[in-house]
């Protein structure tokens, strides 16, 4: 007597590694292993810990893969992530996901070669091929709204051409200005999420706390912000960046003030967003100070880099996490103590070489350690849910 096979069940199991199912996990996870790996090989020349600068060397180089390596790999992570809920459509998953997120890779690796052309050839395929995973869903569903994220990652890919080019001498262009033109990117795109999903999200996790939008401050606050943009394309006076980042710390702080961050204390998963958005108003202001040179310019840089940038995106990347693979809304220890540890890299970054300039070499090495343990915390406690299916069952 044989024993019938067994029938396939109809609820079967999904596979257990997930990594590819959706765009969140593969580029969260890369970007924050690199984040926190990047950083300390980067301070610890200075720190005394190896003989010589080893990683990238010059720090243009630093500030290039801070910014077009880990904060752009976040920004494609969510937005792809974010654009199959506002479409309905799919985005990129499976090989052409690896593909992708292959591009990435081969670039930050390349850039530790000599043969930067071929890192440049990836970082810049990487930025299409993510304007054109972007673009098929938002026209497949004529979702206009988000029409905007096209031209911004292909700006992100311009931007990021002109930093190879004027490192290579090939294009009379300055370094500087190329990479403050990728930071206004990042802190534009911050500016309107942040007003989508920040005051949502208070409502959301903290009811009655009556987070409010006033149409004219949300069109200040956008405007002033891609003003600020304009100004550092179109390289003009030091007067301008000031008047122009003067109006648009005011309205970022009325912006603020609108969303009742007093009551988000006891919810870490918000307090995190609106504390890492009044970073902005701080680097507002000492971008201002910083046009007359009353305060050195790397000041209002860090303010953004780590305090914003570095705040929202560690927020965002549990957030999301948690949210796309059925987890409830609620930080663990780790999570919480990663948001910590990175706000206060930010201030030690900011305050100390503000009130001591003697001791910013010390400050410097001291954030960068505080930053790379907030990052390797997260990936920590991030691993389990960016390579497992959702808890619900759900695709994603």
């Amino acid at each position: 007597m044989t024993k019938a096979p067994a029938q396939p069940s109809s609820h079967a199991q999904p596979k257990r590694f997930a990594l590819w199912n959706l765009a969140f996990r593969p580029f969260y996870l890369l970007a924050g292993s690199f984040a926190a790996l990047s950083i300390l090989f980067w301070v610890a020349p200075f720190a005394g810990w190896l003989g010589s600068p080893v990683y990238l060397g010059d720090p243009r180089w630093h500030a290039h893969e801070m910014i077009f390596g880990y904060a752009f790999a976040v920004i494609v992570g969510f937005v792809f992530t974010a654009g199959r809920t506002w479409t309905n459509q799919p985005t990129p998953t499976g090989m052409p996901l690896a593909a992708i997120a292959a591009l990435w890779l081969a670039a930050r690796l390349l850039v530790l070669t000599p043969w930067h052309a071929l890192a440049a050839v990836a970082d810049i395929a990487f930025a299409i091929a993510a304007a054109v995973g972007m673009a098929i869903p938002l026209v497949a569903s004529r979702n206009r709204r988000n029409y905007f994220f096209v031209p911004l990652l292909l700006a992100f890919g311009a931007a990021n051409l002109a930093f190879y080019l004027a490192m290579a001498g090939v294009i009379d262009f300055s370094v500087e200005r190329g990479l403050q033109i990728g930071l206004d990117l990042i802190l534009f795109l911050i500016v309107v999420m942040g007003g989508r999903v920040i005051p949502m999200f208070t409502n959301n996790g903290i009811p009655g706390t009556n987070a409010t939008r006033r149409a004219w401050l949300e069109r200040t606050a956008l405007g002033s912000t891609l003003g600020l943009l304009a100004v550092d394309v179109l390289n003009l006076p030091p007067a301008v960046i000031a008047v122009v980042a003067s109006v648009a710390g005011i309205a970022h702080a009325a912006r603020l003030a609108l969303w009742k961050p007093s009551a988000t204390t006891g919810k870490p998963i918000v307090w995190i967003l609106h504390l890492s958005y009044a970073w902005i108003v701080l680097h507002l202001a000492l971008r201002a100070l910083a046009a007359f040179d009353l305060v050195p310019a790397s000041l209002a840089t860090h303010a953004l880099t780590v305090g914003v940038i570095g705040g929202i995106t560690i927020g965002m990347m549990t957030r999301t996490s948690r949210g796309h693979t059925g987890r409830a809304l609620q930080t663990s220890a780790i999570e919480t103590a990663s948001y910590v540890l990175v706000h206060l890299g930010a201030a030690v970054r900011v305050f100390v070489p503000l009130v001591a300039p003697e001791w910013g070499l010390s400050a410097m090495v001291a954030s960068g350690v505080l930053w790379s343990a907030a990052f390797t915390l997260v990936t920590i406690a991030l691993w389990p849910m960016l390579t497992r299916p959702r808890l619900d069952g759900k695709p994603g």
